[in-house]
């Protein structure tokens, strides 16, 4: 679902609608849009300043008045409510619908408790993802924060043990303990993991791999890890 112009998504934040974020045009102002951005802020709806021709690709018009929202598909859980969980997903960037929508299957197939996903630079539960996810996010939530590494800290002190999927981990996913309970972090497309989000992991563990590639495509990555973690459950 996308919106635009000013007084329909004001609305749409009054109603509690599911959005995923708010776009507004680089350079645009007024106590209209201060209102819906004072409003977003009080729904932890994402607001971001964006050139006008993506407001314009995203809109299909030029009359969007300096702003756009992106619906949700559902809307988003908390950490509290699934801190109880034996196992959660961390996801550290994964721009790409398709392949969140994927993991948020997978994670639900192998007994994940949820899936967690930055609130920046990341994508968000659209209707892509929830195509994608074939049901699955009927059962599994999905939580959205401020701060991967503050989150992190949060798991630790609730105790859970953290474990990074990366190619330079010292470990071998299939040769490694998992203490419970347990939260698996992925990287996204290209980048991988975040320095930070390495140093805030207990271990490192990699997919061993034969050929010059020397990584997976992540939705298939947590599927190896996902599932030899429940094979041992």
């Amino acid at each position: 679902m996308v919106l635009s112009g000013i007084h329909p998504v004001a609305e749409a934040l009054r109603a509690g609608s599911a959005l995923d974020r708010i776009l507004i045009a680089q350079g645009a102002g007024g106590p209209r849009l201060q209102e819906i951005i004072d409003l977003a802020r009080r729904a932890d709806v994402p607001v971001r300043f964006e050139p006008r021709a993506a407001l314009e690709r995203l809109a299909g018009t030029t009359a969007h008045q300096g702003v756009v929202a992106l619906g949700a598909a559902r809307k988003y859980a908390d950490l509290d409510s699934v801190a109880q969980a034996e196992m959660l997903i961390v996801l550290d960037g994964v721009e790409d619908p398709h392949n969140l929508g994927a993991i948020v299957r997978t994670a639900h197939a192998a007994g994940a408790g949820a899936v967690i996903i930055p609130e920046r630079r990341a994508a968000g539960v659209t209707d892509v993802v929830a195509k994608a996810a074939a049901g699955a996010l009927e059962h599994l939530p999905v939580v959205r924060v401020t701060n991967i590494n503050r989150a992190l800290e949060d798991l630790k002190q609730r105790g859970y043990w953290i474990y990074g999927l990366d190619e330079r981990g010292a470990q071998e996913y299939h040769r490694t303990e998992y203490a419970r309970p347990t939260a698996f972090v992925l990287g996204g497309e290209g980048s991988g993991l975040h320095e930070q989000v390495r140093k805030h992991c207990d271990s490192l563990v990699r997919i061993p791999v034969s050929g010059k590639i020397p990584s997976l495509n992540v939705s298939v990555a947590a599927g190896i890890i996902l599932f030899e973690w429940k094979r041992r459950r």
